[in-house]
C-alpha cells in the first residue's frame, strides 16, 4: 500500500470512519486530485502534528458552510507547502536589484519592437511562496467555478436517483451524521478540486519564470514579476550566459504584461472562455442512470466501485468545445506575439537570442507551465504547433504592414485572428483583405441607399395638415 495515500486515508476514518474513508478517498480521486501527492508535498507521514493539523482543518471544512472559504485556505496551505518542498530560498537584495535592472532594461529594447507602452506597476523579485501568495486568488476565480459546477452538477444527479432524504448509510461516517450523500459528495468534490489547483499552483511556483508563464493574467493589478531562483536553475547547464537568459525572459514577462495591460478585452477573453467552460458542465443522467441502474446508492462496496469506474465524470458538450477552442486560439495568439516581439526586441543585443528561442520551445513542447495547467483545469491539450502558427502569423503581418499594423489587431476583439486563421497563417492578409473588400462594398451600398435621394426628391410636408 502507497504509505502517502494511507497517510489520507488514516485523516479520513478519523473524521468519516473506515467505510466512508476509503470512499472518501475514490470520490477525491475521480474529481482528479492525488492524494498521495499532498501527503509527499506535507510530510504528513513524517509529521504526526501536521497530520493533527490536517485531521482538524478536514473536520472544519466538511462542516462548514462558508461559501468555499474554508476549501480555499485548505487550497492555499497546500500550495505553500508544495512550494517549500525542497527549499525555497529568499530572494536576496542582490536578486532583487537585478530583477529591477533586467526588466528596466527589457523595457528600453521592447520599445522598438512594438507599439504598446509599458504595464507599469512595481517591478517584483519573488520567491516561489511569495508567487504562490500574488497568483492563488486569480487561480481561485478562475478554477473555483469549475469546481462547484462539476460537484453541483453530480450532487443534481445524485439527488435524482436517491429521491427525497436520500441519506448517508450508516456506514458513512461518525462525523457527518445526518448528512446526504449528495451534500458530503459536493462538499468533497470541491473541496477536492480546490487543492488540486493548490497543488498544481504549489508545483508551478518551482518552474515558472514569472507572473505570466501560464498565459493566463495572474497578477491582480499591472507589474512584472521575476522568479530569481526558477531562472537561476534553468540557466545552469546550459551554454550560454546566464546573464542573456535573464535578459529573454525579463523581455518575455515584459511583453505579455504590456498585452495584459493595454489589451483591455483580453483578461475577459481568456478569463471568460474558462467559465464558459464551467458554466456548460453537466452529467448525463441517462447515461449515468444505465450505468448505475444495478447499484444501490446505500451499498457502500458497489458506490466505491462506481465512484472508482469514473461513471459521474462529466461529459464536454458542442459549447464547451467551442470554449476550449476560444481558449487555445487566444493563448497561441498571446504566446505567439510575446515570441515574435521578444526575438525582436533581443536580436541586437544577445548573441545567443536563436538558441534561447528554440530551448524555449522545446520546454514548452514537452509540457511547460502553460500546457500544464490547462490540462489540469479543463483538459485541454495546448498543441505547441499552434503556437509557432500564431507566431508566423504576427511574422507574416509585421512584414509586410510594420510594426503597428501588426499591433493595431489587438486594438479590438473584432480584428483578432481566429481558429481558421491559425490553420494557414499565410493566408491570413489575403482573407482579411477580401473581407474589407467586402466590408467597402457594403458600406458604400448602404451609403448610396441613405443618401441617394437628394432635398429636391424628397417628400415635402403637406401645409394643409
Amino acid at each position: 500500500m502507497d504509505p502517502d495515500r494511507d497517510e489520507w486515508r488514516r485523516m479520513l476514518e478519523s473524521l468519516l470512519g473506515p467505510e466512508a474513508a476509503e470512499e472518501a478517498m475514490r470520490a477525491l480521486e475521480a474529481s482528479g486530485a492525488d492524494p498521495a501527492e499532498w501527503a509527499k508535498a506535507s510530510g504528513l507521514a513524517a509529521n504526526p502534528q501536521a497530520l493533527a493539523a490536517a485531521i482538524s482543518q478536514m473536520q472544519r471544512i466538511l462542516s462548514s458552510d462558508d461559501g468555499g472559504e474554508s476549501d480555499w485556505r485548505f487550497a492555499h496551505d497546500v500550495a505553500r507547502q508544495v512550494a517549500h518542498a525542497g527549499g525555497d530560498p529568499s530572494v536576496s537584495a542582490a536578486e532583487a536589484a537585478k530583477v529591477r535592472s533586467v526588466l528596466t532594461v527589457a523595457d528600453l529594447w521592447l520599445d522598438a519592437a512594438t507599439d504598446l507602452p509599458p504595464s507599469g506597476g512595481p517591478q517584483i523579485a519573488a520567491s516561489r511562496a511569495e508567487w504562490v501568495e500574488r497568483t492563488l486568488p486569480t487561480w481561485r476565480d478562475v478554477a473555483d467555478p469549475i469546481g462547484v459546477s462539476v460537484a453541483d452538477a453530480l450532487s443534481s444527479v445524485l439527488a435524482e436517483q436517491l429521491g427525497p432524504g436520500g441519506g448517508l448509510p450508516e456506514e458513512l461516517g461518525p462525523a457527518v451524521p445526518g448528512m446526504e450523500l449528495g451534500r458530503l459528495v459536493t462538499r468533497l468534490g470541491r473541496l477536492g478540486f480546490a487543492m488540486q489547483v493548490g497543488q498544481a499552483a504549489g508545483t508551478l511556483s518551482k518552474e515558472v519564470f514569472g507572473g505570466t508563464d501560464t498565459g493566463l493574467p495572474l497578477l491582480r493589478e499591472p507589474g512584472l514579476l521575476l522568479v530569481p531562483a526558477n531562472i537561476e536553475e534553468f540557466a545552469e547547464g546550459l551554454d550560454v550566459e546566464v546573464d542573456e537568459v535573464w535578459h529573454v525572459l525579463a523581455v518575455r514577462e515584459a511583453a505579455h504584461a504590456r498585452l495584459f495591460a493595454h489589451v483591455p478585452w483580453l483578461r475577459a477573453h481568456l478569463l471568460g472562455a474558462v467559465d464558459a467552460y464551467a458554466r456548460g458542465i453537466e452529467i448525463d443522467a441517462e447515461q449515468m442512470e444505465e450505468a448505475v441502474r444495478s447499484i444501490d446508492p446505500t451499498d457502500v462496496d458497489q458506490l466505491r466501485g462506481a465512484l472508482s469506474e469514473g461513471i459521474f465524470a462529466p461529459q464536454r458538450t458542442p459549447e464547451q468545445e467551442r470554449a476550449l477552442v476560444r481558449l487555445e486560439t487566444a493563448l497561441a495568439l498571446v504566446e505567439g506575439w510575446v515570441e515574435e516581439v521578444t526575438a525582436a526586441a533581443v536580436a541586437p543585443h544577445l548573441p545567443h537570442a536563436v538558441p534561447l528561442r528554440e530551448m524555449l520551445r522545446r520546454r514548452r513542447a514537452a509540457g511547460g507551465p502553460a500546457e500544464d495547467t490547462f490540462k489540469q483545469l479543463v483538459g485541454l491539450e495546448l498543441r505547441p504547433r499552434r503556437a509557432r502558427d500564431a507566431a508566423r502569423l504576427w511574422s507574416i503581418v509585421a512584414r509586410e504592414r510594420g510594426i503597428s499594423g501588426r499591433d493595431e489587431l489587438w486594438s479590438q476583439l473584432d480584428l483578432f485572428p481566429t481558429a481558421e486563421d491559425l490553420d494557414a497563417p499565410e493566408l491570413f492578409l489575403d482573407r482579411r483583405a477580401s473581407s474589407d473588400e467586402i466590408d467597402a462594398d457594403l458600406d458604400a451600398a448602404l451609403e448610396a441607399i441613405l443618401g441617394g435621394v437628394d432635398d429636391d426628391e424628397a417628400p415635402k410636408e403637406n401645409p394643409a395638415e
